[in-house]
């Protein structure tokens, strides 16, 4: 099939019209989407080298880490309280049960007895019944490590719940701490 061509003449312009009759429309459609497409990588691939997260993940793929300047600049500080709480509750506990291991473990190695018999043998008089457990017993021991874990709750939880307030005054004016991330 053959080309044709007429020309219309409107105002003094020449105007061409075509009717490309052998090349079948969906040919065309498929040229056109394909330099549409075309188009639309080589911009992709401009904006990537650019900036933007496509830029960043060619730097990833490249070899080259990302990297991130980031500020903290406020801590929450019921946040901050509530953590502190928890783990000075764990610390707690932990000192606890190492104070009564330990005095298990020196009551089991003979360690009072052998406080007992030294006193007697400095005092001299063995009916004297001096006994150190009597003084520095598992019971009191205990009772003065709660009391001391107890206080120590309730002092690390203020303390770290002011350090988040000061911070937070502190970052107000300077910024905060500026930390860099990388990504690897």
């Amino acid at each position: 099939m053959a080309d044709r061509t007429a020309e219309h003449t409107t105002g003094g312009v020449a105007m061409t019209e075509r009717n490309e009759t052998a090349q079948p429309v969906t040919q065309r459609i498929t040229d056109t989407v394909a330099n549409a497409a075309r188009r639309t990588t080589s911009a992709v691939a401009s904006t990537a080298r650019t900036s933007g997260p496509a830029g960043a993940e060619r730097d990833a793929v490249s070899g080259s880490a990302r990297r991130a300047r980031l500020s903290l600049s406020r801590i929450d500080p019921w946040s901050v309280m509530k953590m502190a709480f928890l783990l000075s509750i764990a610390l707690s506990v932990v000192v606890i049960v190492a104070v009564f291991v330990i005095w298990s473990v020196l009551g089991a190695a003979g360690v009072w007895d052998s406080i007992n018999q030294a006193v007697q043998d400095v005092v001299g008089d063995s009916s004297a019944g001096w006994n150190v457990q009597d003084y520095l017993g598992l019971s009191r021991i205990m009772g003065f490590t709660m009391v001391v874990s107890v206080v120590n709750i309730v002092l690390m939880t203020a303390v770290a719940t002011l350090a988040a307030f000061l911070y937070n005054m502190a970052a107000a004016l300077l910024g905060g701490v500026e930390v860099e991330l990388t990504e690897n």
